[in-house]
């Protein structure tokens, strides 16, 4: 079996258990299936992320642990010599959002969502990446022509027939909006900081969505850094990359299964952070999938040490706030907000990681600030999970087990949600507008005695 992804992490996994229960075939990704103990904690209910398919559907076969049964069953040639093409082993498979939950909540720490990762990119090489999977992952290299895309997105939003046509090509859910490019990209501004180099540098990566859909993040997290005093570097493609288009993490093709181009885009935004990795300046980014791929995802690449030194040194834009305050070198004062209490939901890989911690730190920050945690796992949107037509009313039934029914028993509280994808099921499921903690601070900043 060729691995599409670097399982050598597990080559000692199960040695000297008798339980294991190893499959015959498929090496390190087989050992990888193999640490599930079958202790069905992923088949309850309790509080934490873990797992949002079971939670919706009810059926053991959508829990982690049922998909092992399968995949074991694949890998031990059950399933004949083309496994990963046959029907069963697709079913198991298909609700598997990627939520990292049983990366952190199961007891022996299951990678479902890289192991559909590799379950996905053995299908694309068997049957080829349908043309849906190549049109969402394309989607950052496709905003190089952001006129026309956005164009053709907003006539698809309000044409009930252009939605129903694209179903029918592509089984985008016609009842769902896509989300629409902003009138103009992100355009960094200049920073007002003026210090030596590497002193109290930061560099902020503007990712896909940031820099198309919402750079008004991206602005508001330049704005609360250079206020407190760091020299802000945007993130820009080397002089011979192509122009026109962001840095990306190489998310949308990870999940989607096409390693060899998410490869591709991981070494592009590489060549892009070395000057950086180098001087071991602190990388900080806004969206909670695409830094936490370069913390995790990015490490079964195959990339090397350079992988490995970026894990180490890139956050979230509020880890990193709440790092610099526990030093001492993050003093900006916020105001009061007149506002009432905020309702925060947390995107899976922020739980997955145990980054909701550092989010609640900062929030501390804002006086008298009053929020509320909503414990609910996946919001179901999963990046193009809840777009896709055969998957759009689970995603739904997800948003509604949770969170849904919190946001609509406090109709007046604000929301926060730092996630892309999770902004988007939240403006669809309760037509409220949540904001990302950048915009927050911004909006906190007090002003007295500021220069710029």
């Amino acid at each position: 079996m060729k691995h599409h992804l670097d399982w050598s992490s597990y080559e000692t996994a199960g040695q000297g258990d008798a339980y294991a229960g190893i499959p015959a075939t498929g090496g390190d990704f087989a050992k990888a299936v193999a640490v599930c103990i079958s202790d069905k904690l992923c088949q309850r209910t309790p509080k934490g992320v873990m797992c949002p398919s079971f939670r919706a559907t009810d059926d053991a076969a959508h829990s982690p642990g049922g998909r092992v049964v399968v995949l074991k069953a694949a890998l031990n040639g059950e399933f004949g010599d083309d496994a990963f093409a046959d029907p069963r082993l697709a079913a198991a498979m298909e609700l598997c959002v990627g939520c990292k939950g049983c990366k952190r909540e199961c007891a022996n720490q299951v990678d479902m969502a890289a192991i559909k990762i590799e379950y996905q990119a053995q299908v694309n090489a068997l049957k080829g990446v349908p043309h849906r999977d190549r049109l969402i992952a394309g989607l950052p290299g496709l905003l190089r022509y952001r006129r026309v895309m956005g164009g053709l997105i907003r006539w698809r939003n309000r044409a009930s027939w252009l939605a129903r046509a694209g179903e029918f090509i592509f089984g985008i859910a016609a009842k769902r909006i896509l989300p629409e490019p902003a009138v103009a990209p992100y355009a960094a501004p200049r920073s007002c900081v003026e210090s030596a180099a590497g002193d109290r540098d930061v560099i902020l990566f503007i990712d896909t969505f940031a820099m198309h859909f919402e750079p008004e993040i991206a602005r508001a997290a330049h704005q609360v850094l250079t206020a407190a005093g760091y020299r802000v570097i945007t993130l820009r493609a080397a002089a011979d990359d192509e122009p026109g288009r962001a840095l990306c993490c190489g998310r949308t093709w990870l999940s989607l299964g096409q390693v060899d181009a998410a490869r591709r885009e991981a070494r592009r935004l590489h060549a892009a952070l070395r000057p950086a990795l180098a001087s071991g300046i602190p990388i900080v980014g806004l969206e909670p999938s695409c830094i936490l791929s370069l913390r995790d995802d990015h490490l079964k690449l195959g990339l090397g040490e350079e992988a490995v030194a970026l894990s180490k040194q890139v956050y979230l834009f509020e880890e990193f706030i709440a790092r610099e305050h526990d030093r001492k070198r993050f003093d900006l004062e916020f105001k009061p907000l007149p506002r009432g209490k905020t309702l925060v939901h947390g995107h899976c890989h922020q739980k997955a990681v145990g980054a909701m911690k550092s989010l609640r730190k900062v929030l501390r920050l804002i006086p008298e600030f009053e929020f509320e945690f909503i414990e609910a796992s996946c919001c179901g949107m999963a990046g193009s999970f809840g777009l896709e037509a055969e998957h759009a009313d689970i995603s739904m039934r997800m948003a509604e087990l949770d969170l849904l029914p919190a946001l609509r028993a406090a109709p007046d509280a604000a929301i926060l949600a730092n996630g892309f994808s999770c902004r988007h099921q939240i403006r669809e499921g309760v037509a409220r507008d949540p904001i990302h903690v950048a915009l927050l601070l911004r909006d906190a900043i007090d002003t007295r005695g500021q220069t710029c």
